[in-house]
């Protein structure tokens, strides 16, 4: 009996087991999956929740619920993956064998790496909403706030979602309109980037809707520190930007058991082939979703398109063929933008985002970097999809490689081509 274990039993990994289910012989196939505990968060909705715009239960449901028949599901913490002796070492001092290995153990904010941050104004006007606790307490908060300076503030990339922080500025600027104080509002976007977004075109129609809603952008600011007396942060060449509500996604990293485990770089992902997701130290471990240090958003749409293309390259790997597929990094993303309309962006390791339709040409019915109702009815429409398709490992009748059908390129061919490999400075290892 062969040996699959897969760490993590969110997004990449619930579908992997889905799918490997199907495809792998359960006669000769033993599938694991391990996750520390067994509530699976619909993190898309995260963003809505402090605008009251979706229910806290109706974000999480029971991660044993998607695990299929014939799927070991073990509910512990991992203490350290041996990738030597093709064994995963649990906190309870259980140890699961493994012929091959999947990360999928996702990545986590870490307030806690910015000095400052998780002072005395933690959860008082410093507010994250990222993680589901840090979506309710600032659900909590917002209500009573309703004159001066809101800091909307990324601490460095790659994030998982690069695009939540944006939409959670667009829906505030549109939530204090509706509620009548806008113009007692100052809102910042501070961004380590140079731009609102990281692809010339993106940023170029991103930094005009901040401009049109009176967003002051605020680029380059690398934050050393949070100031508690002062409530402002600091950036390492000392500019201050005061708040009196801080909304900030702070620094995001792997796991620390790849830390503990010696596979990762220095923010804890696994540095792995950007085609193949096959792990550069250990040809039977792969790393999915966002634990590996591919240079692509850290989304949804990346895992769901990289797993498609896993799955058939692990098929001919344990058939003795050799792994023909290779990924580019395909993504696409809602970014919501208040008032009930949303634009869509479709993009790829070497291809930026660019206007047009998606996913059929000339019909869409979905815009491109454009704003529309439509869009916006598909990112509600997402979460239904997630749960019932998505999750399950069930077909979407949409390409796991991104194709330029739709899509209207610039006359300079070279600024579509400046690649989505920029989206990640952190990333430490080139891409091979």
């Amino acid at each position: 009996m062969r040996r699959l274990l897969v760490l993590g039993a969110g997004t990449a990994g619930t579908m992997v087991v889905n799918k490997l289910r199907r495809r792998l012989r359960a006669d000769e196939w033993e599938i694991t999956v391990v996750d520390r505990d067994d509530a699976h968060p619909y993190q898309p909705g995260y963003l809505f929740l402090p605008f009251g715009a979706t229910a806290p239960e109706d974000l999480v449901r029971a991660r044993h619920a998607f695990i299929p028949d014939g799927v070991e599901l073990v509910l512990a913490d991992v203490d350290r993956i041996d990738a030597d002796e093709n064994a995963v070492l649990l906190a309870d001092g259980r140890r699961l064998s493994y012929d091959y290995l999947v990360i999928a153990t996702g990545t986590t904010p870490r307030p806690d790496q910015t000095p400052g941050m998780l002072g005395k104004e933690w959860r008082r006007s410093v507010f994250d909403f990222y993680t589901f606790d840090g979506a309710r307490a600032l659900a909590a908060a917002l209500p009573a706030f309703d004159h001066g300076r809101l800091v909307v503030h990324i601490t460095e990339m790659p994030i998982k979602c690069p695009v939540a922080p944006l939409e959670f500025a667009f829906l505030a600027d549109a939530w204090l309109r509706q509620r009548g104080v806008r113009d007692r509002v100052e809102i910042v976007y501070a961004t380590p980037l140079s731009e609102a977004f990281t692809q010339p075109v993106a940023a170029q129609h991103l930094g005009a809707m901040l401009e049109e809603r009176k967003i002051l952008l605020e680029p380059d600011f690398m934050i050393e520190r949070v100031d508690d007396e002062r409530k402002s942060i600091v950036s390492w060449d000392e500019r201050e930007i005061l708040f009196d509500l801080l909304v900030t996604v702070p620094l995001n990293m792997g796991d620390d058991v790849i830390a503990r485990s010696g596979l990762g770089d220095e923010l804890n992902y696994v540095p792995v082939d950007k085609g193949t997701l096959q792990s550069k130290a250990h040809a039977n471990v792969f790393a999915l979703g966002d634990a590996s240090n591919i240079p692509a958003s850290k989304a949804g749409s990346v895992a769901h398109f990289s797993v498609e293309i896993f799955v058939d390259n692990f098929l001919d790997l344990v058939a003795g063929r050799p792994m023909t597929r290779s990924f580019d990094g395909h993504a696409n993303c809602f970014v919501e933008s208040g008032d009930g309309k949303g634009l869509l962006i479709d993009f790829n390791y070497d291809t930026q985002p660019l206007p047009g339709r998606y996913p059929l040409p000339v019909v869409g019915p979905l815009s491109l970097l454009k704003e529309s109702r439509a869009n916006h009815l598909g990112k509600l429409a997402f979460r239904w999809v997630y749960w019932n398709v998505l999750l399950p490992g069930r077909p979407l009748p949409l390409p796991a490689l991104m194709t330029m059908a739709g899509k209207v390129a610039p006359p300079d061919r070279s600024a579509a081509s400046a690649g989505a490999g920029a989206t990640n400075p952190s990333t430490s290892t080139p891409q091979e």
